[in-house]
């Protein structure tokens, strides 16, 4: 009888070590279901924080409006408090940290290196604004009129006076179009160049413009569908990239001195110089060289002023014409060696184009540069020697790939993607990435509804891949600076290119070519969880503070636990933010950030929506 006991007593307990065994397989196979669907990842914090709406389209207490000036709201106490930075010394107003003038004259001024970048350390403390500080005007009235107030320098209205750069008309800067070279407006000029290059056919759909003064030649090119990347040093033309900037036209600080330009090679279809003051025959053509390297097969340049048509303009010069003979000599001989074809010579402007590949080039006796890496650019020494062609099959092949007319340039196949030169990029997955960003975009103007109304002028992408995010928001109203990071993953800048945007290689560990305010939305997707190991969080923030304008709006796009602690760092620099959901759902570990700057200036009112 005991022994029928024991063995009933032994099956219960096999039966219940069997059902507790089968319970804890099935909970931990719910956790880790759970954990993989990201819902562990924090999305119960990112919950709370855009609980208050059931609607994740809608952010709701966020203004994106502009209201120039304000009272300071009130600050939530419920969070922990945030470090908070103070504004920096009104005399830092346009501080430019790779750029700074004092620190500049501490450097050589052999080929311009003074004037190249270099970085100081990050400030700690927030840019003001100049008071008096206004939203710039809409474009197109901004291509025209800048408020004084957002750049107060007049010395360009006097010493440009006669070439009609920039004209101070009560509280405002009015800006006829004129320049240097083109004293009767930049459209006569550009109508002259379009005789000779396919400007208006959309062929020509990207630009160079070196030593741009206050960019007006990009500027007038805009209504032409040209797109124009203008750079010009920060010297004693006080605040000529900044005016760029103002009136709504691309521009960076930069110089054509012993470093690289930071653009890949075989990026724009034109590059041009007007009275630049570049000496294009100095160490051994080595200006005109690079500017070969990132000239596409097929491009154009353009010089006008010195030397063209030195004989009879050298007495108003005030140059010995043996120099400017010797000076064009060179600019000739250097032309020649790159099998350039000189298409235009009248009066004071030559025209040359880049031949489409190697084949008619035969014979020259060039030095041509052994690295594999044309785009390997950033901090590396400008050299005198020539980027190879890539090869071709026929003598009427394009060089790297034939570009479609712009607008259909912008969704056709990148030459690049088509051959394979992107390694893990793949036609199928280039396309999957535009469908993502017409996604991300759409999302993005149901939570901003004025985004692609004109509101936004000046938008940077601070990691954009293959260039999906702009070319989802490609409109007249706006243009994208689009940033590809040095440490990025896969080098897509000329990818970026060849859909016909503009955009510029940057390490965020640094400051940006730029003056502070210069663009009115940031767009950084990833830019956190990249430099994670790199650099400080708090330093590229600080860095996004400065270069946004007062009531400037970022979108973040990130796993929600680096947001969480973004979110935490901008609290304390007078941004007002809401956090929502990935527009497929709150499972989804990627979280977006929206964030709007205050309104302040030096010493004086603020904006706040909290």
């Amino acid at each position: 009888m005991a022994t029928k006991t024991n063995s009933a007593d032994g099956r219960t307990r096999s039966s219940i070590q069997i059902f507790i065994v089968v319970g804890l397989c099935c909970f931990f196979y719910i956790l880790g279901a759970w954990q993989r669907s990201g819902f562990g990842k924090g999305d119960g914090i990112a919950m709370q924080i855009t609980k208050g709406g059931a609607d994740c389209d809608i952010v709701p207490h966020l203004s994106f409006e502009t209201h120039h000036a304000g009272e300071a709201g009130t600050v939530d106490e419920s969070e922990s408090k945030p470090k908070v930075f103070k504004p920096c010394h009104p005399r830092f107003t346009d501080y430019t940290p790779c750029q700074d003038q004092k620190h500049a004259m501490t450097f050589k001024r052999d080929n311009m290196i003074y004037r190249e970048r270099h970085c100081l350390p990050v400030l700690h403390c927030l840019i003001p604004a100049p008071k008096g500080y206004v939203t710039p005007f809409p474009w197109p009235k901004s291509r025209d009129y800048v408020p004084y107030a957002n750049a107060p320098y007049k010395s360009l209205t006097v010493e440009k006076a006669v070439q009609n750069w920039i004209q101070y008309e009560g509280n405002v800067f009015r800006f006829p179009g004129g320049g240097t070279q083109f004293p009767q407006g930049a459209d006569k000029y550009i109508d002259q160049l379009a005789s000779v290059i396919p400007i208006e056919n959309g062929m020509v759909r990207t630009a160079l413009d070196t030593g741009c003064g206050v960019a007006s030649w990009g500027a007038y090119l805009l209504s032409r569908n040209v797109l124009a990347m203008s750079f010009a040093p920060r010297d004693s033309h006080e605040a000529q990239v900044q005016f760029a900037l103002e009136r709504g036209v691309p521009a960076v600080i930069g110089v054509l001195g012993t470093i690289k330009l930071p653009y890949p090679s075989r990026a724009f279809d034109m590059a041009h110089c007007s009275r630049c003051l570049i000496p294009w025959g100095a160490n051994d053509g080595m200006y005109l060289i690079e500017v070969d390297r990132v000239l596409r097969p097929g491009g154009y340049w353009v010089l006008s002023g010195p030397p063209i048509n030195w004989k009879n303009n050298f007495k108003a010069w005030l140059r010995p014409k043996e120099e400017l003979q010797e000076e064009q000599r060179k600019i000739e001989e250097i032309a020649k060696l790159l099998c350039w074809e000189k298409k235009y010579e009248k009066g004071e402007i030559a025209i040359w184009r880049k031949r489409v590949n190697a084949d008619s080039c035969r014979g020259r006796q060039a030095t041509f540069c052994e690295s594999v890496e044309a785009d390997d650019v950033w901090y590396k020494k400008m050299e005198a020697c020539i980027t190879p062609y890539p090869d071709v099959s026929s003598p009427d092949e394009v060089a790297g790939g034939e570009l479609k007319a712009f607008p259909e340039r912008l969704y056709s196949v990148p030459p690049r993607i088509a051959s394979g030169s992107v390694p893990g990029v793949s036609v199928e997955t280039y396309q999957e990435d535009n469908s993502k960003w017409t996604k991300h975009v759409n999302a993005y103007k149901k939570i901003n509804k004025i985004i692609d109304s004109g509101r936004y002028r000046n938008i940077m992408d601070m990691n954009a891949g293959l260039g999906g995010f702009a070319a989802a928001l490609e409109s007249s109203k706006l243009w994208v600076m689009n940033v590809v990071p040095t440490i990025a993953e896969k080098n897509t800048l000329g990818v970026i290119y060849e859909r016909g945007l503009i955009g510029i290689y940057h390490d965020w560990c640094e400051g940006f070519s730029t003056y502070p305010r210069t663009y009115d939305l940031i767009h950084a997707h990833g830019v956190f969880s990249l430099y994670k190991e790199k650099c400080n969080a708090e330093d590229i923030l600080l860095e996004m503070d400065r270069i946004l304008r007062p009531e400037g709006a970022v979108i973040f796009r990130d796993e929600v636990d680096v947001l969480i602690k973004v979110r935490k760092i901008v609290g304390g620099m007078r941004w007002d933010t809401k956090m929502v959901d990935h527009e497929d759902g709150p499972l989804v570990p990627e979280k977006i950030l929206i964030a709007v700057k205050q309104y302040w200036v030096a010493g004086g009112n603020s904006t706040s929506t909290q």
